[in-house]
């Protein structure tokens, strides 16, 4: 493991699967599938997490500076928040619901790593230098899925006026760093191909913030679940122009950006068919399903393959 790199978006693996497990979570309580398939698939979750971890704490601790120098790396900085972040998920999710006082005291825990965190990076994106051309869409990660996702898991565990808290933190950040990452989007030169993926993460803050907004209004459809998912469609079908680019990139950790945030947009349409019951909605339920699985399954099966090759991860230095 030493000549090789243990990439920050390392951590976007177990956060692909969490997410994953999230729409079986929904499905089975919608009473579609049992919940056992959901739960093994956050116990898989949470063992990738405790394997990426160590992976990359025995990477950084190896170099003297290495984590300092990863924190501050305006790239690929921001991915360090997905190390806190899904832990929120595996805890309000998978542990909450058997063990509640441990749920709770995992989640509180987490949600204030992630608060800190994230009020670390915004600090350092005010003081330190800061190239427009860095910016990615991968800095919505430690603020606006943060606190979207605490949210959600604060909403989880019966603590609802902290969810609402972080809800504000969340869609304002998206608000503020939603403009800026657009405009670098827009008007400066395309994203390397390493970071093409993030743009993926663009329809993370309007799914998220719908899962979020859904488990604090008691899932119910109102004029700001619909707001959400106004601008939800709107950027999917965006992501449909961006699929001749996306077929030509090589396989690496960065295609995991795809992952959260397709099953995101899963989740949320799962609440929407589950509100809504339009005729057939079973049936859509299953299809949903089945695509996202399918598509996470060949993600990780890559991932798999290209570990046993060792081409999966970039070579140190």
């Amino acid at each position: 493991m030493d000549k090789w790199k243990i990439p920050l978006n390392i951590f976007s693996i177990p956060f692909g699967l969490a997410g994953l497990a999230g729409c079986w979570i929904l499905a089975a309580e919608q009473n579609h599938v049992p919940f056992w398939l959901g739960n093994t698939l956050l116990i898989i979750a949470a063992i990738v997490w405790l394997l990426a971890v160590a992976a990359y704490l025995r990477y950084a601790l190896s170099t003297p500076g290495r984590l300092k120098a990863d924190l501050l790396d305006n790239v690929a900085g921001p991915f360090a928040s997905l190390a806190v972040i899904t832990p929120m998920l595996l805890a309000s999710q998978g542990l909450f619901p058997y063990a509640p006082t441990a749920g709770k005291v995992l989640v509180d825990l987490f949600v204030f790593l992630t608060v800190a965190l994230g009020g670390w990076f915004t600090g350092q994106w005010i003081y330190g230098p800061l190239d427009i051309d860095k910016l990615h869409p991968g800095y919505f990660l430690p603020t606006v899925a943060g606190g979207l996702i605490a949210a959600e898991a604060t909403a989880t565990v019966g603590q609802f006026r902290v969810a609402e808290a972080l809800f504000g933190l969340g869609i304002l950040c998206w608000f503020v760093l939603g403009s800026m990452i657009m405009g670098r989007l827009f008007f400066r030169p395309p994203l390397p191909a390493a970071l093409l993926p993030t743009v993926a993460i663009e329809m993370a803050p309007p799914t998220v913030g719908s899962i979020a907004f859904f488990a604090i209004n008691g899932d119910r459809v109102d004029s700001i679940a619909a707001f959400l998912a106004g601008y939800a469609v709107l950027i999917v079908i965006a992501q449909l122009r961006l699929l001749p680019a996306y077929l030509r990139l090589p396989f690496g950790p960065s295609i995991w950006a795809f992952v959260f945030s397709l099953t995101a947009v899963v989740t949320t349409a799962l609440h929407w068919n589950g509100l809504q019951r339009p005729s057939g909605d079973t049936a859509y339920t299953f299809i949903l399903l089945a695509a996202i699985s399918a598509f996470v399954a060949w993600v990780a099966a890559r991932t798999v393959q290209e570990l046993m090759r060792r081409q999966f991860l970039p070579q140190a230095g």
